[in-house]
């Protein structure tokens, strides 16, 4: 029996075709390509402004800067996410401040961040963890009249709805992740969209060493004019090469989101029946993409999470721990924080195989598992 992974990318001929054209046509570093993507993307999200990037955590970081956010800010961010969504905060030299999350959908409440915020709170980052989007309405609804920033992390969202919407259609900016365990993904790179011109602008300067005339357009021109560098800027670009693949991958987002659905409702049938697991499930606001279809182990299930982890990797079957715990990490042990939901969540999930190619029979010896040890 083969290995199965718990994430595999479902690229194809299409994504080789595109990255071969841009290949023969001499130019392969961020220009016409991720101009065009760029607006492709914006159009997806129905967002008015898209920024390319090198990953999700340089958009969180320069999401953070345009908005304003700096030396002695606090910026609420929930522990229960991948390590850069604290990160990204101390970057522009604020304090994270940890809050708990919802024991069902695992993202930041109204509630929650009420309780996390500080006289010097600047800004909340709102992660919509595993493509389960976050209630960004009820969040705002906290955060707008103190003149506190909400920054969605959708890094996992692509694809999913909120009210009737895509994810981060209602945010005043999100940040966007394509990684390979992305269901969209450019091999690395990230994507900044925002409803404000003058937010775009910036990210755009500050991405490329905060130049004031791009690298594409100075190559346009036969005798370029010379740049200035008003600011310190990054190196955070997206390339055309990686562009191609992101413009492919679009085109084929609803069908994989389709399917990942359909998958994620089998193992959710099947799952309901099995007395000590409880799956993620949709949201009241909103449906998810499934990025990362995951479990909670309870008390009533005949082993812990790291007793069902060993069963499936004996079955050669890659699952992985839940979301980590970003306070109980050395870099950020310091800050200190009392979240029990988010100790719960982050020592009783685990994540299960879920993509495009997999087959009736490859979830089947998922479940088989699953049921063994009932």
């Amino acid at each position: 029996m083969s290995r199965l992974n718990v994430m595999q990318p479902w690229l194809g001929s299409a994504e080789v075709e595109a990255v071969t054209a841009v290949i023969e046509s001499g130019w392969v570093a961020q220009g016409p390509r991720v101009a065009e993507f760029e607006r492709l993307f914006a159009a997806q999200q129905q967002a008015e402004h898209a920024v390319a990037v090198s990953s999700c955590t340089a958009a969180l970081h320069l999401g953070l800067l345009v908005a304003g956010v700096g030396e002695g800010d606090d910026v609420v961010v929930p522990s229960f996410s991948f390590i850069a969504t604290a990160n990204a905060a101390t970057y522009v030299g604020a304090r994270p401040v940890f809050a708990d999350v919802d024991p069902v959908t695992g993202n930041l409440t109204a509630e929650t961040v009420a309780t996390a915020l500080t006289d010097r709170t600047r800004a909340v980052v709102l992660v919509d963890q595993g493509g389960v989007p976050a209630d960004l309405d009820a969040v705002r609804a906290v955060c707008d009249p103190r003149g506190v920033v909400v920054l969605e992390d959708a890094a996992c969202a692509a694809g999913a709805t909120y009210r009737g919407r895509p994810v981060g259609a209602g945010a005043d900016i999100a940040a966007w992740s394509f990684h390979p365990r992305k269901i969209l993904t450019t091999g690395e790179g990230g994507m900044i969209t925002t409803s404000r011109a003058d937010w775009a602008e910036r990210a755009r300067r500050l991405r490329e060493h905060a130049m004031s005339v791009s690298a594409a357009a100075r190559h346009a021109t036969v005798l370029a004019s010379p740049e200035e560098y008003a600011e310190v800027g990054f190196n955070f670009r997206m390339t055309d090469l990686q562009a191609a693949v992101g413009i492919v991958q679009l085109g084929r987002l609803p069908e994989v989101v389709a399917r990942r659905r359909e998958l994620a409702a089998s193992y959710a049938k099947a799952i309901h029946e099995i007395s000590g697991l409880r799956p993620v499930t949709d949201p009241e606001h909103g449906t998810s993409n499934f990025q990362s279809y995951w479990v909670e182990v309870g008390d009533d299930y005949p082993t812990d999470r790291e007793g069902l982890l060993a069963r499936l990797a004996e079955a050669d079957i890659s699952a992985r721990r839940g979301i980590m715990a970003a306070h109980r990490q050395p870099a950020h042990a310091h800050v200190g924080a009392h979240l029990p939901v988010t100790d719960l969540l982050t020592d009783r999930t685990l994540i299960l195989p879920l993509f495009h190619q997999m087959s009736e029979s490859d979830q089947a010896r998922v479940l088989e598992v699953l049921r063994h040890d009932r």
